[in-house]
């Protein structure tokens, strides 16, 4: 049906209050049992792929499949970088065919994090149909064997999150809330519920410019996730 970046599918989400189911794959034949699963449900899809992953099975074979399957597919399709810390790695996956780049500066200074995650969008933005993802604070737990404890982790501040958005020009927003990467040890995690709707509000009160993105998602309660949409989240 199509190939679509990130930004254009969660636009429509936002405004509409339905989420984005967001897969990270390893292999092709989780990636094919994705989309099957979501055509199945006539459901739109992002395609997540961590940067070990793309390295391992090549950027030319992940591509050329994803482009394959999307355009045959009775739903739209994403394919998305996820939380790469190389800026030039950005680049030529946005060259390569995937339709949302995740620069992740999160970890560095806030104003290196503005440099990083400006350059990949200009570039990015260079390239019809290319969005970019961008994460302020940080997430706790281990993706793509890069861990953070919860010592390490730092919540979003709301007011920095407005002037991180107008000076990268980012397309989507990753606010941490509190939410882990990985398989949560409790019921009850501690998501900042009122921090997430301020960054909402401050972002997208006057009309869905920035969509949020919520990491962490393995295994939060459903009744989070439904009041995480509520507030504004889209994948």
């Amino acid at each position: 049906m199509a190939i679509i970046n990130a930004k254009d599918l969660l636009v429509s989400a936002t405004r509409k209050s339905y989420a984005v189911g967001a897969f990270n794959i390893t292999n092709l034949i989780q990636l094919e049992g994705v989309v099957e699963a979501h055509i199945e449900t006539k459901a739109p899809l992002i395609i997540q792929t961590s940067v070990t992953p793309v390295k391992f099975l090549g950027l030319k074979v992940i591509s050329s499949i994803y482009r394959t399957i999307a355009e045959e597919a009775p739903i739209p399709i994403c394919l998305h970088l996820d939380h790469c810390r190389d800026v030039d790695f950005c680049k030529q996956c946005a060259d390569a065919g995937w339709t949302n780049i995740m620069i992740d500066a999160s970890r560095e200074s806030f104003k290196e994090n503005i440099k990083q995650t400006r350059e990949v969008v200009e570039y990015a933005h260079s390239i019809n149909g290319v969005s970019v993802e961008g994460e302020l604070g940080t997430v706790s737990g281990v993706e793509d064997q890069i861990r953070v404890s919860e010592d390490e982790s730092q919540l979003c501040d709301p007011e920095q999150a407005l002037q991180f958005v107008k000076e990268t020009g980012v397309d989507l927003l990753a606010p941490a809330i509190g939410t882990a990467h990985g398989v949560y040890k409790t019921k009850k995690p501690k998501v900042d519920f009122e921090r997430f709707a301020k960054i909402a509000q401050l972002l997208n009160g006057s009309g869905v410019k920035t969509p949020l993105v919520v990491h962490g998602g393995t295994g939060l309660p459903e009744d989070y996730v439904k009041k995480l949409i509520e507030l504004g989240g889209s994948k």
